[in-house]
């Protein structure tokens, strides 16, 4: 059998808890994971306590018992969740908890259930969490994403391999995208921050107005939110802790204009959302709104969540990533979102981050004044290739090249 490299995996949990969640002495932390996660873990919760955490608490999720809801409970139950838990997680990041999750589920572990189940139960799951995501969007708390190979995402990405050799080979991609493969995976990181921060940097003073971007099935005008920042690499929490939310990450973003986007935009990647699969997704925008939708695979799914609230059929981010980064060059498509928005260009419907913008006193009431989304989502999906040129629209009106055949032209 086949085993996982025991000493990369070490070093990925290391790395999550010394530069990704950047446990504080004395500070809880929540970690929500699959069952089939356990080994790294174990990991996470042994070096977590050797930085000094306070306690560490995790919440398991398991495939079959996810399942079985959907096989057995009765129609009133998708409309229900554990509003209990959710409250109590609300408390925990209340109280100062760190965050962290482990992706490791089938991307397709609900694709042959109900369309109308699975949207029904993730608007009730939604609007109960979004009291505590809001502390997380808010970069109230420190929080981290990291991932573990499962054997049925692992199968789904190399379907010709064995379950052990795919779960080895889908290790190795992780390993390699998070960059722990050389000796010092701290000084990767510090050095791929300075050069994501530099990007970021020039975005900022370019200060533009608008970004365009052009392509096989796109034409797209988006505006960007008055007094919007790009941010990328490490972000400061509210308190003044450095935390890399997303390992691996690749990308810069920031806050559009939810109601100055205009275009059209057809996705480059598929999209996994709660356990359903969603391709070659097709929108039209006017005025910040979808007023048009079509996929080859998942559009039920897809059209329930833009009906989710009022600002599920609004942008709430927009992220530029170049062609050449670690994760697209393997070539894979990893039915991940963490994983294939880090390798294109993306957009996500729903929620905005309020952290997005240069003045970091802002109500709710002023980050929707300047153009920031309000949603109970907020969902990635990928519009980047070699084949997207992106334009900067100053507040002249003058057009300043951005990517050019999906790569950095600064």
């Amino acid at each position: 059998m086949t085993q996982l490299d025991l000493n990369k995996l070490d070093k990925l949990a290391y790395l999550s808890i010394k530069k990704g969640v950047n446990i504080q002495p004395g500070q809880d932390l929540l970690i929500t994971a699959s069952i089939e996660s356990l080994p790294l873990l174990r990991k996470l919760v042994d070096y977590a306590y050797k930085e000094g955490a306070g306690v560490v608490t995790p919440i398991f999720t398991d495939p079959h018992i996810t399942k079985s809801r959907f096989q057995y409970a009765t129609d009133q139950s998708f409309d229900r969740t554990q509003t209990w838990l959710y409250e109590g997680i609300k408390n925990a990041f209340k109280n100062n908890t760190a965050r962290l999750a482990v992706v490791s589920e089938d991307p397709q572990l609900l694709s042959n259930f109900d369309s109308d189940k699975v949207s029904r139960a993730s608007k009730a799951t939604s609007l109960a969490y979004k009291p505590a995501l809001e502390y997380i969007s808010n970069f109230e708390i420190n929080w981290n994403i990291i991932s573990y190979p499962g054997k049925a995402w692992a199968k789904l990405v190399f379907p010709d391999l064995s379950d052990e050799e795919a779960v080895k080979k889908l290790g190795d991609a992780i390993f390699h995208a998070s960059r722990i493969i050389n000796d010092d995976p701290l000084k990767e990181w510090d050095d791929h921050n300075k050069k994501l921060k530099s990007k970021a940097k020039w975005m900022n003073e370019m200060n533009f107005e608008s970004l365009l971007y052009k392509g096989p099935g796109t034409n797209l005008e988006v505006g960007l939110a008055v007094g919007h920042e790009w941010v990328g690499g490490s972000t400061n929490t509210k308190k003044g802790i450095p935390t890399f939310p997303n390992m691996p990450t690749e990308e810069i973003f920031t806050t559009p204009h939810c109601k100055k986007v205009n275009g059209t935009v057809r996705s480059t990647k598929p999209l996994s959302y709660q356990g359903s699969l969603i391709e070659n997704i097709e929108v039209e925008f006017k005025n910040g709104k979808i007023i048009k939708m079509n996929a080859s695979n998942g559009k039920d799914v897809f059209s329930k969540v833009l009906k989710t609230d009022e600002g599920a059929s609004q942008l709430g981010e927009i992220a530029l990533v170049p062609h050449s980064s670690p994760i697209s060059q393997t070539g894979l498509v990893y039915y991940n979102t963490l994983y294939d928005e880090n390798s294109s260009c993306h957009l996500a419907i729903g929620q905005c981050y309020s952290k997005c913008f240069k003045d970091k006193s802002l109500t709710k009431e002023q980050v929707i004044a300047n153009g920031g989304n309000s949603s109970l989502i907020h969902i990635d999906w990928m519009i980047g290739s070699d084949k997207i040129d992106i334009s900067g629209k100053d507040h002249n009106g003058n057009l300043i090249p951005v990517f050019k055949q999906g790569e950095w032209c600064n």
